[in-house]
């Protein structure tokens, strides 16, 4: 067993299938399948069932991923531990979120305090965030949602108020409030299943008694925002985003318990955190837990 073969069965694992786990590693998919085979042997266990190039995690692969996932994760940590004691590199952080809007203004006023660092951002959902950060692939997560799994730390911000957005010719606009038999009937622009805007929705109408129509699903929350301008449905937002200037669209509070979001700041709770990413992490953190101007 060496550590080529462990992360070759790492991407086996992720991808669930032989050529996109190829593609990804850049080898054979021969090669990759006798590196498979060849560490099954080693282990005496079979890590897979196979239905041709797609193969299937059994219960002997999942228990070996978590201990491989885990030592990876700590070979890569004492590397960049080692670099940055040697002084090998300027540092880097890189950072997963379900919106980037959000970290614009803390990336850039970060790299302008610290131009050396470099920052990585990935738009991920919750589950994808939460794979990442298990396997290293990013420092931090700023999430509305929980992650799930084991040994995250996280910290959590203060709750903040989700905004009725409706169009300014919408039969609602010009009114500051709402309730939720006011949105009886109304189309809802929102994000796919997995984010914390559709959960939200879906535990605010299931406590009216009330079943929500969806109209549009959209990854980025944020374009939510024009697709309501244009009259295609009422959607959900947070307050962050009624203080920015020029958007089409009126705001309205919904008179409903628990229409908000609470962000939670997340990483390896006994992972080695570089320097780079604890100096972003309180940077982020002082950014958001300032109140706006």
């Amino acid at each position: 067993m060496d550590l080529l073969s462990l992360r070759y069965f790492q991407a086996v694992a992720r991808h669930e299938h032989i050529s996109r786990a190829a593609e990804e590693l850049r080898v054979a998919q021969p090669s990759l399948s006798r590196s498979i085979a060849r560490l099954e042997a080693g282990l005496g266990a079979p890590l897979f069932d196979r239905q041709g190039r797609r193969v299937r995690l059994n219960r002997f692969g999942a228990a070996f991923l978590r201990r491989v996932e885990r030592a990876l994760g700590e070979l890569e940590d004492g590397r960049r531990e080692l670099a940055e004691a040697a002084g090998l590199t300027k540092g880097s952080v890189s950072v997963a979120s379900e919106t980037l809007v959000m970290l614009v203004g803390p990336v850039k006023s970060f790299i302008a305090e610290h131009p050396g660092v470099g920052v990585r951002l990935y738009q991920s959902d919750a589950e994808a965030m939460a794979r990442r950060l298990r396997e290293g692939e990013v420092d931090l997560c700023l999430t509305s949602q929980p992650l799930e799994g084991s040994g995250f730390g996280e910290r959590v911000l203060p709750a903040e108020e989700v905004l009725l957005a409706v169009s300014p010719g919408h039969r609602l606009a010009g009114r500051t409030h709402a309730t939720m038999a006011d949105l009886r009937g109304e189309r809802i622009a929102t994000t796919p299943p997995g984010h914390w805007q559709r959960a939200m929705i879906e535990r605010l109408f299931a406590a009216a008694g009330m079943e929500p129509q969806y109209v549009c699903e959209a990854n980025e929350a944020y374009a939510i925002v024009d697709l309501v301008g244009a009259g295609l449905g009422v959607g959900f937002i947070p307050a962050w985003s009624a203080r920015q200037d020029g958007l089409p669209v009126s705001w309205l509070r919904l008179d409903a318990p628990g229409c908000e979001r609470v962000q939670r700041l997340v990483w390896r709770e006994q992972a080695y955190l570089s320097a780079a990413a604890r100096l972003f992490r309180e940077h982020l953190l002082a950014e958001l837990l300032t109140p706006a101007g």
